[in-house]
């Protein structure tokens, strides 16, 4: 097995599976009908990317074990993902943020692996980057619609940003694994594009009428197995049924 590339892939359905679960939790608790459904797409996006990542991640392993037995049968300490994802939904605001600041890196990170050397990464990098285009687009018109709102909304969308902040240097931390896929032409650089997400923030919160955060002492971990608690609490929901039933066919 390549372990490297598997780690790596693994992440990438990961980070995607964990917060297509999290946005599932507003469904029927959205500030309105068309934002309801908003949410909602954008999470069976997510899903969708988790879908494919994971399955290839279970080709790579050869084990026996494809994408749903990936999502569904392994514990906390074997996900990948980073900790921004699994972060608390909080108010609409703290969603928007978190949604804001993960999808503009998403966007910038799948531009750069559609052309990485690993033909299947690529492709599915190309049919991810459309959707999460808008992804990105919605959460930061939500960020400059309540930054630049009342003087309610203007606060709600500063404490959003100032709790996820602590989470943003995990986005362009690497490690081994980033190093050799790199290396080999298959993973991002994502220190890279970290000039072009800074731009990128920077326009969006001068438009909201909002500051940048200041800096905090980076929460790190989540790569490496080492998650917040509230992860447990996220799979304890999304595996109780393959679990409870794991012969199941649905």
């Amino acid at each position: 097995m390549d372990k490297a590339l598997f780690d790596y892939v693994l992440r990438l359905g990961d980070d995607s599976l964990v917060l297509g679960q999290r946005l599932s939790e507003w469904c029927g608790h959205a500030p309105s009908v068309e934002v309801d459904l908003s949410l909602a797409n954008i999470g069976l996006d997510l899903i969708g990317q988790a879908t494919h990542f994971l399955g290839y991640a279970g080709e790579i392993e050869g084990a026996g074990r494809d994408g749903d037995r990936l999502a569904f049968h392994r514990d906390v300490l074997d996900f990948r993902n980073c900790l921004l994802v699994e972060q608390p939904n909080g108010d609409f605001a703290r969603t928007m943020a978190r949604q804001f600041l993960f999808s503009t890196w998403q966007k910038l990170l799948f531009e750069h692996l559609m052309g990485s050397a690993d033909g299947t990464i690529a492709a599915i990098a190309a049919k991810a980057v459309k959707e999460v285009a808008y992804h990105e687009e919605l959460s930061a018109e939500w960020v400059i619609r309540l930054g630049d709102g009342t003087e309610e909304s203007h606060g709600r969308m500063k404490d959003g940003l100032d709790w996820v902040w602590r989470f943003v240097p995990e986005l362009f931390a690497t490690n081994d694994v980033d190093a050799e896929m790199v290396s080999r032409g298959i993973g991002a650089d994502v220190a890279a594009f970290k000039g072009d997400f800074d731009r990128k923030l920077a326009a969006v919160l001068a438009e909201a009428t909002l500051e940048m955060p200041a800096g905090q002492r980076p929460i790190l971990g989540g790569r490496g197995g080492h998650h917040s608690e509230h992860l447990g609490h996220i799979l304890s929901a999304m595996q109780h049924l393959p679990r409870a039933y794991p012969d199941a066919k649905w």
